[in-house]
């Protein structure tokens, strides 16, 4: 083979590489973007967060709630996205925290008090102070106790106090009433609802539920018989043409139903708990029963001798 047709081939292969290198796409080191959803997700109800204070600061107190509303719909999402995804960390679930903070701790508080006790003096912010530390300490329990190994099976059913989205609806109760009141133009209704003793009421009724250790059911694992499975079908499309036809009159009796199943909630909790141990003490006797039946047949039993 002469010089010139090796030169040949050669250049042809360092061609051929060249394209191979050009049609390759470089990989790029990252995070896949299935991981980041649930974190967007959770910036989104930070950021619907932001927005009910602007809008209280405004005076558009229906966007302002309509906002804290959608920011716990994000907060419902993130976590379940999460573990669908397996996009759950550590970072997830810090930036989940604060944006909950912001937006059901400290966002519900500053609107109410926009709504009626900015103008009854500096002793009126010392509810929303309230409600603002309760919130916070309520979700550092909360983190503390995904540490929790020794927590029995059936206490993952139940919150320990109420939950923030669910406190920062249930103190939020004050506005749904006042803009259900003057979209009836009932003006009656409207002087209570703005009134500063029932805004104080809830502030500091809701602040002692968030720190309570009142079991409060969860509905993650709630499993729904087969019979009822039609009728709760049709009861959510149901509130759900309510809540679209009457907005404001809906949500506030459904902060006064959930207030409803804490009873209830405390009631079945109990009966779980004493159903585990009881079952726990009879597994207990049944082990001491064996041991005693073994310790008799060691004593009954003939020794051979040597």
């Amino acid at each position: 083979m002469s010089q010139n047709s090796k030169t040949s081939n050669s250049s042809l292969r360092a061609r051929r590489k060249l394209l191979l290198r050009q049609k390759i796409r470089p990989r790029v080191k990252g995070i896949s973007f299935n991981r980041m959803i649930p974190n967007l997700l959770t910036l989104l109800g930070l950021c619907a967060g932001l927005i009910g204070i602007r809008s209280a600061i405004h005076g558009e107190f229906a966007t302002a709630v309509i906002a804290i509303l959608i920011a716990g719909c994000f907060d419902g999402l993130d976590g379940r996205i999460a573990r669908l995804l397996r996009g759950t960390s550590r970072f997830g679930a810090e930036l989940d925290s604060l944006a909950d903070f912001l937006s059901f701790g400290i966002a519900p508080c500053f609107i109410l008090y926009m709504w009626a006790l900015k103008d009854e003096g500096s002793y009126a912010f010392v509810p929303c102070a309230l409600f603002a530390v309760c919130m916070s300490l309520r979700l550092a329990r909360f983190n503390a106790a995904l540490e929790d190994e020794d927590k029995p099976k059936y206490a993952s059913n139940f919150f320990t106090g109420v939950p923030a989205p669910a406190g920062a609806g249930i103190v939020l109760f004050p506005i749904f009433l006042g803009l259900e009141a003057k979209k009836l133009q009932w003006n009656f209704l409207i002087d209570i609802a703005q009134s500063p003793l029932l805004t104080i009421i809830m502030l500091v009724m809701t602040s002692f539920l968030l720190i309570s250790t009142i079991p409060i059911w969860s509905f993650k694992n709630f499993k729904v018989p087969t019979t009822y499975v039609l009728p709760l079908l049709l009861g959510t499309t149901l509130y759900a043409t309510t809540l679209v036809a009457d907005p404001w009159g809906t949500l506030a009796f459904s902060g006064l139903l959930y207030l409803g199943t804490i009873p209830l909630s405390y009631r079945s909790f109990r009966l779980l708990k004493a159903d585990a141990e009881a079952l726990h003490k009879e597994t207990d006797d049944d082990e001491g029963e064996s041991l005693d039946q073994l310790e008799q047949k060691d004593l009954t039993t003939p020794t051979t001798p040597p």
